[in-house]
């Protein structure tokens, strides 16, 4: 990173919550798996990133760099094209990660590894005709209680 000081550790990380745009231009199956949206917010703890002077070459040969920081400057989400779920992510997609609502990059690899993720987004990221994963907390509550371990 720019402001990268090797003799001040800790001070020059990448902390705290971030927004990343998704690039207009390249299809993503990682902006399909956020339901299409525009921008994600997500935790960020990393001192480390792309260094813009390669971003040109990575891109000439196959690297799609689908999601950016507001200003365009950070690479912030990867994709390879014509690979079934290869995906990098500069924030960490497990702080936001829960076991009745994963995040979308981690359900991603989940049905890529099984060979459901066409399928998956196909269905516009719903699981099944009777069972979807809500952004709304009430409609998870909702749910899990028609779930027979929930209800004894």
């Amino acid at each position: 990173m720019p402001e990268h000081n090797p003799g001040q550790l800790g001070g020059t990380m990448r902390l705290g919550r971030r927004r990343t745009v998704f690039s207009e231009t390249h299809e993503s199956k990682t902006r399909k798996l956020y339901k299409n949206a525009s921008f994600v917010e997500e935790r960020h703890r990393h001192r480390y990133e792309v260094n813009p002077k390669y971003v040109k070459q990575l891109e000439e040969n196959g690297m799609l760099f689908v999601g950016k920081d507001v200003e365009g400057e950070r690479m912030e989400i990867m994709e390879l094209k014509d690979h079934p779920y290869f995906v990098g992510v500069q924030y960490h997609p497990e702080y936001i990660s829960r076991p009745v609502r994963p995040s979308p990059p981690y359900l991603g690899l989940i049905l890529a590894a099984i060979n459901k993720l066409p399928q998956y987004i196909a269905r516009g990221c719903r699981l099944s005709p009777r069972c979807s994963i809500s952004e709304d907390e009430d409609d998870e509550d909702e749910e899990l209680a028609r779930l027979p371990e929930f209800n004894p």
